[in-house]
């Protein structure tokens, strides 16, 4: 399987922005779909964003106008997070749907 390595999480309070990284030693990310999930304690994983080939978006509603998922280069996929909200505390993985890969995530906890 392809490595995937996320970062950028932390402690932030209420309001204020990460951005999170996931990155991988294979040129894959322009060819294939990629997507963020999150998981919280007790919780199932849910699919946060998503980004296909073409560059065209989605999010889960909870997020909308909040996050915003990009494809900085082959290597690289990253996840802007504004307002963040203490709800957005998670585990946050990288995702690459066709091959069913999965980094080993990075810890996002808003609180003040």
């Amino acid at each position: 399987q392809v490595q995937l390595a996320e970062s950028g999480g932390g402690l932030v309070p209420p309001g204020g922005s990460l951005r999170l990284s996931c990155t991988t030693t294979v040129g894959v990310f322009t060819i294939f779909d990629m997507a963020w999930y999150r998981q919280a304690p007790g919780k199932s994983r849910e699919l946060v964003a998503h980004i296909n080939r073409g560059g065209s978006t989605n999010y889960v509603d909870s997020v909308k106008g909040r996050f915003t998922i990009s494809k900085d280069n082959a290597k690289l996929l990253s996840l802007q997070m504004n307002n963040l909200k203490p709800e957005d505390s998670a585990v946050y993985y990288c995702n690459i749907p066709t091959l069913d890969s999965w980094g080993q995530g990075t810890q996002v906890t808003v609180s003040s």
